[in-house]
């Protein structure tokens, strides 16, 4: 990945994070954090991974960013001088969810051992 598109990737990645901390409100006793940020080579569209502790609430908090990716995309264009501003999109990082069931199941293997 060239040099510039991971620089962006991690501005992105800060000042969205910021506005949204900011800006949206989740439900209570839930974390929503920025995991990653793959922009396209073009930098037109770039994906926000977002990690959400507890996992109930996945689907709650992207219909949220989803509803308001709107006046993000406003507030991310009138903090950054990028051009283009990516078209935002926004995905759930369910690593740790799969990483959890990894483990899961290597203790059952080392109980039946």
């Amino acid at each position: 990945m060239p040099h510039r598109i991971e620089q962006i990737n991690q501005l992105l990645r800060q000042e969205l994070g910021q506005i949204i901390l900011a800006e949206i409100d989740f439900p209570r006793n839930c974390l929503a954090t920025i995991t990653n940020v793959e922009s396209s080579k073009d930098i037109r569209h770039a994906k926000i991974w977002i990690s959400v502790i507890p996992g109930k609430y996945k689907k709650k908090v992207l219909d949220k960013l989803n509803s308001n990716i709107g006046h993000l995309q406003f507030l991310l264009n009138k903090k950054l001088s990028l051009k283009p501003l990516p078209r935002l999109r926004f995905a759930i990082d369910d690593t740790e969810t799969k990483a959890c069931g990894i483990e899961e199941i290597l203790d059952r293997i080392k109980k039946t051992s």
